[in-house]
């Protein structure tokens, strides 16, 4: 997409606008199948949770994408937008048994990642295909909040646990079918994540009637020039060479299973806002915009960089600007950003804003949220519209008259 493109939707659509290029989604759908194409079974699990809105998951869906799922309700958007029970895998986090055994009556892949809830369902559903989640205790990436590998990590079963996983199994005679793990987001270090990727072959040499393994995802991509990305091509190579050498030793072709989110949308999203206002103070020079954390929570949540091109004078003299928001709390966007001249109504587009950015948007402030807009075959379609008042009102109830007298 070019600036003029986001201009005219800016104008067409208003601000704030979330932009979603479907033709950059595709190619990054196909540079990783095309990274890994000399593995016979392979399968791409789109993690949803990323950018969860129905048109992205049915554009996935006809590029042949399963789904990667962390709830029972993005199991049924899934559903809703037309995936197969088979083709979506649940990954869940600290969930009760119950949630976990209405997702099994959907007909879709369960994963497991605790030995309480692993024994409990293995107890009442032994003949249930299941998928067990390891933990390697490998950070593969380099921000603890997105790295879930480590030891003091939440998710999954620590390897060191195994013998105890493995008792479970062979008492409740359960049917594993998978063996999973994340790492966590922002992988630096290719070495790192095929060194875990050797603790996974060996936790799944206990397991005789596997069918797929499942590497997580995590895919780094680049947020400024010159920024560190996961080498996916060389990954390919090693990984495919290793994981085929494993199949020949585990005598049976098993599927190798990736769940991308941020690798196939980050780069994809455009998040356009307008100036409000510039404020100059005695050290620094704001520019307000309409919006705030309430939208893009990431650079205040992480200390994410958003790289910000000011699209309605691309060519004009940079100048430092700090960019904030609307929102009653510190929402600072940018510090001292080099950016080319803002004035008052210039449209502003945050790049890499298609992962982690509307799915973690609020209402805080009562402000409501921004539409949504998938770019494809050179148009703007509508795919989520701006929230009214009435959105706001839409679960609330208010007392009866006779309680607030």
């Amino acid at each position: 997409m070019q600036s003029k493109d986001l201009l005219q939707l800016a104008e067409q659509f208003g601000s704030p606008l979330y932009v979603y290029d479907a033709d950059k989604i595709k190619s990054q759908y196909n540079r990783l199948t095309k990274a890994f194409s000399k593995v016979e079974k392979l399968r791409i699990n789109y993690a949803m949770k990323a950018l969860s809105n129905v048109a992205i998951l049915q554009l996935l869906k006809e590029m042949g994408s399963g789904l990667d799922t962390v709830s029972i309700q993005e199991v049924q958007l899934g559903l809703h937008a037309g995936y197969d029970p088979e083709k979506i895998f649940y990954t869940p986090n600290g969930v009760s048994l119950e949630e976990i055994e209405e997702v099994h009556a959907l007909g879709v892949q369960i994963n497991i990642d605790n030995l309480s809830i692993l024994e409990q369902f293995g107890a009442k559903h032994p003949n249930v295909p299941v998928c067990i989640r390891i933990n390697p205790h490998v950070m593969a990436g380099g921000n603890a909040n997105i790295s879930v590998g480590h030891i003091d990590s939440k998710f999954g079963i620590s390897v060191h646990q195994l013998p105890h996983l493995v008792r479970i199994v062979e008492n409740t005679k359960m049917n594993i079918v998978g063996i999973h793990m994340h790492t966590g987001s922002d992988i630096l270090d290719i070495e790192v994540f095929l060194y875990a990727a050797e603790i996974l072959f060996d936790a799944a040499k206990n397991f005789k009637n596997l069918e797929f393994l499942d590497f997580g995802s995590g895919f780094k991509v680049p947020y400024k020039k010159d920024d560190i990305e996961t080498d996916i091509e060389e990954l390919g190579k090693k990984l495919t060479k290793r994981f085929n050498a494993f199949c020949t030793e585990y005598g049976k072709e098993l599927t190798l299973i990736f769940e991308p989110g941020k690798f196939l949308v980050s780069e994809a999203g455009s998040f356009l806002v307008k100036v409000n206002v510039i404020k100059q103070t005695t050290s620094t020079v704001f520019a307000g915009v309409d919006s705030g954390f309430n939208h893009l929570i990431r650079p205040m949540l992480y200390g994410s960089q958003h790289h910000i091109d000011n699209i309605s004078n691309p060519k004009g003299k940079e100048r430092f600007y700090s960019v904030v928001g609307y929102i009653c709390e510190t929402d600072t966007f940018a510090n001292n950003r080099r950016i080319p001249e803002i004035k008052e109504g210039d449209i502003l587009s945050f790049r890499n804003a298609g992962a982690y950015c509307y799915s973690m948007a609020s209402n805080y402030n009562s402000r409501y949220k921004p539409a949504e807009v998938l770019w494809m075959n050179g148009q703007g379609h509508l795919i989520r519209a701006h929230e009214t008042f009435e959105d706001l009102l839409k679960n609330q109830i208010p007392l009866p008259v006779e309680a607030t007298v």
